[in-house]
């Protein structure tokens, strides 16, 4: 099995009235997805602010573009994509699921929704008490198979900044009672801190993907006999480089991260299926 994620991508609406600006927005959107969509992978995934307000012109345009290529994209939900609208709404219109599991033989893929609804003020990660249980009772159910969880915010004390106020899903929420229950190797997934950053805990691996505004890159993980790889794929065309400049100029809600890239650590690992140690 074959996955492709990408970190917060931030599609956002544009000021009409600066020259060149919609050239820009398009020809970097409009190439790096092309790169996302043309490299065959069992699922497309997105961590999670997808778009920078969650407008419906924003989510109605990226989704566009996502649809010229025939693949299963799933995004799941960040803080920013419920800026503009409700949770309800942003569903509708994409036609997402909230949050869900896909056990597909050789793993359980899990997608949690970390989101806040219209929170304006703390753009910081929650989990209520019925996903929770849901969650709880997927990974208890999941046995030693390998589980891959796909979220926007960090686990607190994790990933880079995941410490930090805002920064993951609410220290509050002791995601570990939950994650010490998995048998077998879990792999955690999420964007938000827009910094590149893999660390082990335990039987996890928590990998975060910083923002493609500020890293032009995938990951690439392939689910293979006894070993989950992860890779870096970098994307390099000029029309996202050059244009990238230009939006960082003109962007609300969006601080260019200059330092998002990690080191080569930070990106790519091997996770071993062979060993058997359960979390605490």
């Amino acid at each position: 099995m074959r996955l492709i994620l990408m970190g917060d991508l931030h599609y956002h609406d544009i000021d009409e009235t600066i020259e060149g600006l919609r050239e820009a927005r398009a020809a970097f959107y409009e190439t790096y997805l092309g790169c996302f969509l043309e490299m065959d992978a069992d699922y497309h995934i997105s961590l999670g602010d997808l778009t920078n307000f969650g407008t419906s012109s924003e989510l109605q345009e990226v989704y566009a573009i996502l649809g010229r290529k025939e693949r299963s994209f799933i995004h799941v939900l960040g803080n920013h994509d419920l800026y503009g609208q409700t949770k309800k709404e942003v569903l509708a219109l994409t036609g997402q699921k909230d949050y869900h599991a896909i056990d597909n033989g050789e793993a359980i893929l899990v997608f949690l929704n970390t989101a806040k609804e219209m929170d304006f003020e703390d753009w910081g990660g929650w989990i209520d008490g019925e996903q929770l249980r849901w969650f709880e009772e997927t990974v208890q159910a999941s046995g030693s198979k390998p589980m891959l969880v796909f979220a926007h915010h960090p686990v607190f004390e994790t990933t880079a900044r995941s410490e930090k106020d805002k920064g993951s899903i609410h220290r509050d929420i002791d995601m570990w009672s939950i994650l010490g229950q998995k048998q077998g190797q879990g792999l955690f997934f999420n964007g938000h801190t827009h910094v590149d950053s893999i660390v082990r805990q335990h039987n996890w691996t928590f990998v975060q993907l910083s923002a493609g505004l500020d890293q032009h890159g995938f990951r690439i993980v392939d689910i293979a006999g006894d070993e989950i790889r992860i890779a870096a794929r970098d994307v390099t065309e000029a029309a996202v480089k050059d244009h990238a400049q230009v939006l960082h100029r003109y962007m609300k809600h969006f601080r260019h991260n200059p330092d998002a890239r990690g080191v080569d650590e930070d990106r790519e690992t091997i996770v071993s299926l062979l060993t058997t140690v359960q979390g605490g």
